[in-house]
């Protein structure tokens, strides 16, 4: 197996990692997934609870019947989850923003985002 040059890494670097570009803190993904994970959950139990609770008591075909339809009739909650943003978008999209603020500058901010760009094997925009 043969080592990686720094260029490697650097393009490896650009492809996998990942920036979270969602809008909240860092921190709070750890604790919102699970969160949403159980309010999905809760959810799809409290609304099969409701439909068996309709079919208690004397055992009756048609009450039994007509509460599996309602527990298969509507799609169940589920959470969905969608990965940050890879860190040569996110890179790209700050030089860009950077660019705009700074109109005199902007001939610098175009050479690092050429060199991002070349870095990750795209041709320039220019």
């Amino acid at each position: 197996m043969r080592r990686k040059t720094p260029q490697e890494k650097k393009r490896l670097s650009y492809l996998k990692d990942r920036r979270d570009t969602y809008g909240e803190n860092a921190k709070s993904t750890r604790k919102n997934l699970p969160r949403g994970k159980a309010f999905a959950r809760r959810a799809n139990r409290a609304r099969e609870s409701l439909a068996l609770r309709a079919a208690t008591g004397n055992p009756d075909e048609v009450r039994a019947e007509a509460a599996e339809l309602r527990i298969l009739g509507k799609r169940r909650r589920v959470k969905r989850k969608w990965p940050d943003t890879p860190l040569a978008e996110y890179v790209e999209w700050k030089v860009e923003r950077r660019a705009e603020r700074e109109g005199g500058r902007a001939g610098r901010l175009e050479e690092a985002l050429g060199r991002v760009q070349r870095r990750m094997g795209r041709p320039d925009r220019g």
